[in-house]
């Protein structure tokens, strides 16, 4: 049995104080089941993936939650798994359509972040965290700087080969009417950026979000569905003191080497990314755990340009901007991903389109990788 994507959608991302978790979850269902040419009836079963509800919004029922809302009398569940929780409610949903329980699902992802204070939503976040990483005080730009300083010790890369990540995705991100950001950055503006961790600054980082983002999935092939080739997930230790490296995520090495046998293509295959660039330095690790570059190149790579639209041969990485660009709402992430690689491969993504695209890859990351989901899909 095959699986495929008939209906994607998203919202905007950004600080959308006007707007509510319901108003955001109605647009981007709604959105999805119009793209897909049919109704709510015709939804078997509802998949939300959502991470701080409980801990910022008080509900965490959120399965009832959203069907009450969107007039959905099917079954209905909350996937968490921190930021992947939108790539894990997808892995599942494309696992009950395969098992043959149901025919066809909606995917939802959403989050409403900007409306609590900066400092409870840091503190949410870590809940992703080990107990003893909460213990002494870190925060996950600063489990990530841990990150960068281990990786450009060991490979000499430069404060302003990290910056390049970000730059690129700001430029992505500005053909992207549904990013948060419209404004390009230069290196510059990156380096000198207020410090939050070193060596991370401001504009290595993601920033706190609102949005949703929603997909139908189906056994039933229509005209324009997108073949889903693989979905793959794996796990690592929840801390990094866990770790035996701290210049690679394990779960994303393993959930990529799953999906590019369950697919039947290489990392060649891919003409396009949608990878969790959180902070630069996690798109830089995530460009080599999925075999693109060998270990130590990614961070030259990106800075000469080798995965930005109008560039690259081959490659395009992050073209809806990435988190860092297009925001980080992180229920709604992994479903974003999914929406916009739809999009590549549909041919419709206006000014950022990937010339020629057949197959894309989207990975989604919880914590600073415990958790790592892998899709592939396949036009």
């Amino acid at each position: 049995m095959n699986v495929y994507i008939t209906g994607a959608a998203t919202t905007k991302f950004g600080e959308l104080w006007a707007t509510s978790p319901r108003q955001l979850a109605g647009e981007a269902v709604g959105g999805a089941l119009k793209d897909a040419g049919i109704g709510i009836r015709r939804i078997q079963a509802l998949f939300v993936g959502n991470m701080l509800s409980g801990i910022l919004g008080g509900q965490e029922h959120l399965g009832a939650f959203f069907a009450e809302e969107l007039g959905i009398t099917a079954p209905a569940f909350k996937i968490e798994g921190a930021c992947a929780s939108g790539g894990l409610a997808l892995h599942n949903a494309v696992n009950s359509v395969l098992s043959g329980q149901y025919d066809t699902v909606v995917v939802l992802g959403v989050e409403k972040m900007t409306d609590h204070k900066p400092e409870d939503v840091a503190t949410a976040l870590m809940g992703a965290g080990s107990e003893e990483e909460r213990s002494a005080g870190a925060t996950f730009p600063g489990l990530y700087a841990i990150l960068a300083c281990a990786y450009m010790r060991e490979y000499g890369t430069t404060r302003e080969q990290l910056a390049a990540v970000a730059v690129k995705n700001h430029y992505h991100a500005s053909l992207n009417p549904n990013a948060q950001f419209h404004t390009t950055i230069t290196i510059e503006q990156v380096v000198r950026s207020s410090r939050i961790a070193d060596p991370l600054r401001l504009l290595d980082c993601s920033p706190i979000s609102d949005g949703a983002s929603a997909v139908v999935v189906s056994n039933k092939k229509s005209a324009h569905g997108i073949l889903v080739a693989a979905s793959t997930v794996a796990t690592d230790s929840l801390g990094l003191a866990g770790r035996a490296s701290l210049t690679q995520l394990a779960a994303t090495k393993e959930a990529g080497k799953r999906a590019y046998a369950r697919a039947g293509i290489t990392p060649k295959d891919i003409d396009v990314a949608e990878v969790h660039d959180c902070f630069t330095i996690a798109e830089i690790l995530a460009m080599e755990d999925l075999g693109f570059f060998a270990k130590g190149k990614a961070a030259a790579a990106i800075a000469a340009g080798e995965t930005r639209l109008g560039k690259s041969r081959h490659l395009v990485v992050n073209p809806s901007g990435g988190l860092k660009g297009c925001g980080h709402p992180v229920g709604a992430t992994g479903v974003k991903q999914i929406v916009e690689l739809v999009d590549q491969l549909r041919g419709r993504a206006g000014a950022r389109q990937v010339q020629g695209a057949t197959i894309g890859l989207a990975h989604n990351v919880g914590g600073s990788g415990a958790t790592a989901v892998v899709h592939i899909l396949k036009k």
